[in-house]
């Protein structure tokens, strides 16, 4: 057992990113960080928030974005106190296929840190790591946008990529999660080697023949 680890799925946008496939995996996830002792995050399509968050009991679900803007004329928006309204526990803020200005970055942590919800904020590269980690979300995770999506992990490609990071993230403070191709227990296993607190993927299960049995493997990698 252990809850300092993370394990961080993104749904992103597949066919069983919604409706009862999407309800269901989130279930089995729950299921296997609860078995693990594992913390584990589910970021889900908004319009899926509430109806994943009435179903675990141990992940945390987390909206795939917010906007950094009040209640008002924001047609289109995703505000914190909708997620929040949903049940969301937080927000994943910047992802390389969401890349938001580092001042509404900076503006959208403070907004959730302000109603008690928490935060991942997604760098590229690791001499972005300290920057955003001043900004105090909850965690940071850094993802080289070229590995992501291909099976190949960075924890093998790019490990120097993770080592500067965790001395980067040891100087601002914080806590690290690392991504980008992270798809085997080895993987999983050779980020907390080198001083992650967790890892974020998506394709690797969400693509995956068994995305259940893919996702207890990866989970098991960290513990």
């Amino acid at each position: 057992m252990d809850e300092r680890r993370v394990f961080l799925l993104n749904y992103k946008a597949y066919s069983n990113s919604y409706g009862p496939k999407a309800v269901e995996l989130a279930k089995s996830v729950d299921s296997i960080g609860k078995k693990y002792g594992v913390t584990v995050i589910i970021a889900v399509p908004a319009t899926m928030i509430s109806r994943i968050s009435s179903e675990v009991s141990w992940a945390k679900v987390y909206a795939q974005h917010v906007d950094p803007v009040d209640e008002g004329a924001y047609t289109g928006h995703i505000t914190v106190q909708m997620i929040k309204d949903a049940g969301a526990a937080g927000s994943m803020l910047n992802h390389s296929e969401k890349r938001i200005r580092m001042d509404e970055l900076a503006e959208a942590i403070r907004r959730l840190r302000s109603e008690g919800l928490e935060s991942v904020a997604c760098v590229d590269r690791h001499e972005l790591v300290a920057p955003v980690a001043l900004l105090s979300p909850t965690y940071v995770l850094v993802e080289p946008p070229e590995l992501i999506g291909t099976g190949i992990s960075v924890s093998r490609a790019r490990p120097e990529a993770i080592t500067k990071s965790v001395e980067a993230i040891k100087k601002a403070g914080g806590r690290l999660l690392v991504g980008a191709g992270i798809s085997f227990y080895e993987d999983a296993r050779k980020s907390i080697e080198l001083g992650a607190d967790g890892v974020g993927l998506a394709s690797a299960v969400m693509k995956a023949p068994d995305p259940v049995a893919k996702a207890e493997e990866i989970i098991r990698g960290l513990v």
